[in-house]
């Protein structure tokens, strides 16, 4: 699995620093913050691939921070919760949370939900809604225009526009649009994905021989164009 960028917020120091350990073994990066107030400046600066959370934190209590990264971003949330009853669990899920872990646990145990979590991502996530350009794309609503025109895409299309549209200029190799696509068990030969890329630019593209947007970089991939 690909390194991440997670977010683990708790106010007490040496949980921060027991699942920073477990979760960088994973070989993921790590970014922390002890407090409500400093977590939603640090997820909004650096913009992680999932987020750990507590529901207990000073400044602004976890669960108005969980409706906060809601309303803006699809990431994963983990909710850490000291609370036992099957109330308190629910209220973070119903808030938007994707999982959650009762206090005291196991480090070992929170890293495998970090991984069940990211290996069963259909394709990365991020923004709810992007704009590059002239292409809009609207995740939640899976819709995605050009100059305001509606784009008829397949899922396979519009995974990877979004993938795009997350990282402008970024060069994706085919294996890695391949994850994007289909998710990391998808079997195919790496090719697969050019057929995609030349439906995609038919639907995008004034004149396909001659991308504006999607261009080539011979011998590595594909990337959406910054210019």
């Amino acid at each position: 699995m690909p390194n991440k960028k997670i977010l683990v917020v708790d106010d007490d120091a040496k949980t921060v620093d027991l699942v920073k350990l477990y979760l960088e073994r994973d070989g993921h990066s790590v970014i922390t913050a002890y407090d409500g107030p400093s977590a939603l400046h640090s997820f909004r600066e650096n913009q992680p691939n999932l987020v750990v959370l507590d529901v207990m934190l000073p400044g602004m209590d976890g669960v108005t921070i969980c409706r906060t990264l809601r309303s803006e971003s699809d990431v994963p949330i983990i909710m850490l919760t000291a609370r036992t009853l099957d109330e308190d669990k629910l209220t973070g899920l119903d808030t938007g949370a994707d999982d959650y872990v009762t206090k005291p646990f196991s480090p070992r145990e929170l890293a495998a939900r970090v991984r069940a979590i990211l290996r069963r991502m259909p394709a990365e996530r991020g923004p709810s809604e992007m704009r590059h350009r002239d292409i809009f794309v609207s995740i939640p609503k899976r819709e995605a225009s050009l100059k305001g025109k509606e784009l008829h895409l397949t899922s396979v299309e519009f995974k990877l526009l979004a993938a795009f549209m997350r990282e402008p200029g970024r060069v994706f190799e085919r294996a890695d649009l391949i994850d994007k696509a289909f998710g990391y068990d998808f079997e195919s030969f790496d090719r697969a994905i050019d057929v995609h890329i030349f439906n995609l630019r038919r639907k995008i593209e004034p004149d396909p021989k001659h991308p504006r947007y999607i261009k080539t970089v011979y011998g590595a991939g594909y990337k959406l164009s910054e210019e």
